[in-house]
């Protein structure tokens, strides 16, 4: 197993830091003023949108060939993490624009991709992932949705829960069940599914406890019928390419929590030095300082883990699974102790929404959740050991 400090190997850092300030710059000039209102009205954060595109950071994983960024895996890491910081509902827009597309990226054919990432790349397009059922989360085996072939296409029928900008996107890759024998070993495919196919529809969004910007609905399939040469792969591949995508998104979902907690640790350090009690600053007390000292300690750990698996994913190591599980088990939890205890720190203001830290401790509790929870996670870890 190589060393942690690993991932500024295959890209000078100077050039990640770079994007670090560019992207930080944008997300407090044109996302971080809307967070609130984006929280409190959950409604699409439009300005973000419209931000990320103009300045072609909505999608940087695409491939260069299909007129990407081509940003390697710790770059997209960087984005995802700066937007967070200031917005956990916007950084779902390059975060999920990976997860939904990255299935294309690595199994569709030279056709497919063409078609779809080019689009995304050129912000004409948003990107959803529908593998969760209302009876199938972390066990895929239990998959209701078929897809029947039927001359040059598929008709596909079935329902996709808890699906990330549902509504929004445009484009959605969907794993529905081709050889109900087979299940899991050979019986799931993977189609890319069009917001305007006809039959496709979308639940009522679900009123959630944090990430309220982005809309997470039901996706409803009533006899679409899809050509034969969207599906992505091979048929009987989609449960592969489903796990060999999550193997690299779910350092997306660890870069989140990331900006979350780096958000929160930033509020509260300089809330305290500015908050008196007993005549100093609140900062100055031992006890206040040991707190953020766990915080930063806790944050960096991560943020290392973090980029130390974004490295073997730009690489495809042998040992990404399990990295990239470490990573976000790791990271969300560790975002989830820093912002409560960013919201101690601010004592009775951080229980209030006039503060950012109580919606930051609201949105990290999703990042211990979503693309598999952190008790999945950690059998993920023990069944792929280094």
């Amino acid at each position: 197993m190589s060393g942690a400090g690993d991932f500024d190997l295959y890209r000078p850092a100077e050039e990640h830091e770079m994007l670090r300030e560019s992207v930080r710059a944008l997300a407090e000039a044109k996302i971080g003023p809307h967070a609130a209102d984006v929280d409190e009205r959950a409604r699409f954060p439009q300005e973000a949108l419209d931000a990320l595109v103009g300045s072609d950071l909505h999608a940087v994983h695409v491939p260069e060939e299909f007129g990407g960024a081509g940003a390697d895996a710790l770059a997209t890491v960087v984005v995802i993490e700066e937007v967070a910081r200031v917005c956990a509902s916007s950084s779902l827009i390059p975060a999920v624009n990976k997860l939904g597309s990255l299935p294309v990226v690595l199994s569709g054919s030279a056709e497919l991709k063409e078609r779809y990432l080019r689009p995304l790349a050129e912000g004409r397009a948003m990107f959803s992932y529908c593998l969760s059922e209302p009876d199938a989360g972390s066990d895929a085996g239990g998959m209701r949705t078929r897809a029947v072939r039927d001359g040059d296409s598929y008709v596909l029928n079935g329902v996709k829960r808890w699906i990330t900008n549902a509504g929004v996107s445009d484009y959605y890759t969907v794993m529905a069940v081709t050889d109900p024998e087979k299940r899991t070993r050979g019986g799931i495919s993977a189609f890319v599914v069009e917001k305007g196919d006809e039959g496709v529809s979308f639940g009522a969004p679900e009123k959630k406890l944090g990430i309220k910007g982005s809309p997470t609905r039901e996706v409803y399939l009533d006899n679409v019928r899809v050509p034969a040469d969207r599906m992505i792969g091979a048929e009987g591949t989609g449960f592969a390419t489903a796990m060999r995508t999550l193997d690299h998104t779910r350092i997306t979902i660890a870069a989140q929590a990331l900006g979350i907690a780096q958000g929160a640790l930033d509020y509260a350090k300089g809330y305290v030095r500015e908050r008196k009690q007993f005549g100093k600053p609140v900062g100055d007390f031992q006890g206040v300082q040991f707190m953020l000292a766990d915080m930063a300690m806790k944050l960096e750990a991560a943020r290392q883990l973090t980029y130390a698996a974004a490295a073997r994913s730009q690489r495809e190591d042998g040992d990404l699974t399990f990295f990239g599980a470490a990573a976000k088990c790791y990271a969300s939890d560790a975002a989830m102790e820093i912002t409560t205890d960013a919201v101690q720190l601010l004592g009775g203001y951080g229980f209030t929404r006039d503060y950012p830290v109580e919606r930051m401790m609201r949105d990290a509790k999703i990042t211990q959740i979503y693309e598999g929870t952190n008790q999945v996670q950690r059998i993920v870890m023990a069944r792929n050991l280094p």
